[in-house]
């Protein structure tokens, strides 16, 4: 038997179920009526868009093209990052891409040419999906870190002290997940291994791979950010 499930996509409506109930509550709470419908609308679109480029890409070997996707995605993830920003500036996106690309980049290269060995380096089948946890991991870390560093420093915070709490909860998310993974959770690597038939001890292998890449480029990246952003708190 084929251990992995074929998804239908009217399938898929049953999962909405628990999202209408959160939804609701976000709606009522907040009185924000966009935002998540935005954001489910976004996420639809782009997987199928995704889905058909992916397929594309997968049955050619251009390194150029794979260096381009990942240009793209990182755009994308230096923008995404200050969503949560009240002000912003074409110089602190600029940052944002700086301190995501340095993490990210470099925790990739270590993953590729350490890790794994590609060969060649730019397989798209490995590296896309790997750039796309580490890419978004450390978007998410340096977003939290934006907002909350804006925070510390306007509650009357030197530089040092707000870096140091900002740099503490801009890592809780992962953090927690470290604790968390095995007991609590089983990652998406993992789980989605296993569903394809693999050992649970190989997935093992693999999702501590992505905890420590998601972990070292999230820091690196948010510390490279806060560093950046020094002088605005001056």
């Amino acid at each position: 038997m084929n251990a992995l499930y074929h998804i239908e996509l009217s399938d898929l409506l049953w999962a909405l179920i628990p999202v209408a109930v959160m939804g609701i509550i976000y709606i009522r709470w907040t009185q924000d009526t966009r935002t998540i419908p935005y954001a489910l609308l976004r996420m639809i679109l782009q997987l199928i868009l995704i889905g058909y480029i992916l397929t594309y890409i997968f049955t050619t070997h251009h390194s150029w093209l794979v260096a381009g996707v990942l240009t793209v995605m990182l755009s994308a993830a230096g923008i995404i990052a200050l969503r949560p920003m009240a002000h912003t500036t074409p110089k602190l996106y600029l940052k944002a891409f700086v301190a995501i690309a340095s993490g990210g980049l470099f925790t990739l290269a270590v993953i590729i040419f350490g890790v794994l060995g590609l060969e060649p380096w730019y397989e798209p089948r490995f590296v896309i999906p790997l750039a796309g946890m580490i890419f978004a991991n450390a978007m998410n870390s340096v977003s939290i870190a934006a907002e909350r560093f804006e925070s510390e420093v306007s509650s009357g915070k030197r530089y040092t002290e707000a870096r140091s709490d900002t740099y503490k909860a801009a890592l809780i998310p992962i953090i927690n997940a470290l604790f968390a993974v095995g007991l609590v959770s089983l990652p998406g690597m993992m789980t989605g291994q296993i569903l394809s038939g693999v050992d649970p001890l190989i997935a093992a292998r693999y999702q501590m791979m992505v905890m420590l890449m998601v972990l070292g480029s999230a820091g690196i990246s948010v510390a490279v950010y806060l560093k950046l952003i020094e002088s605005r708190s001056t």
